[in-house]
């Protein structure tokens, strides 16, 4: 935990990346706060915070006395959510440069193919 952003974004992306690669699927129980604060050496606090932002967009919800869980569909969501970030902070960005350059955008998909081809 320790990249400069805020503790609590980075438990909430933590939570979220988990829901994302299938550890935790949808209606699974998370965590509970005191579980990521004693891991992580955090504040419960901190832990909270985490957890309430994925409950207020509506990834996570509570059941009263039991803990929290995954929420039908949050799966789809961030993924939708994390594609449009996606866009915005690589592809828009690599498609004004390959304009600047004159790169055409089938010449675009082939280098992206042939780096691609190459792992």
């Amino acid at each position: 935990m320790e990249d400069g952003r805020p503790i609590f974004l980075q438990i909430a992306e933590l939570l979220e990346n988990s829901i994302l690669d299938g550890t935790f699927p949808e209606e699974s129980q998370v965590p509970s706060t005191n579980e990521l604060a004693a891991f992580h050496r955090i504040n419960p606090a901190t832990a909270a915070k985490g957890v309430n932002t994925l409950v207020d967009d509506g990834t996570l919800y509570k059941k009263r006395g039991i803990g929290m869980f995954v929420s039908s569909g949050a799966r789809a969501k961030l993924r939708g959510r994390r594609r449009d970030e996606f866009a915005r902070q690589y592809v828009r960005p690599l498609l004004t440069e390959a304009r600047k350059l004159g790169i055409e955008p089938a010449e675009l998909k082939s280098m992206i193919d042939t780096w691609e081809e190459g792992r």
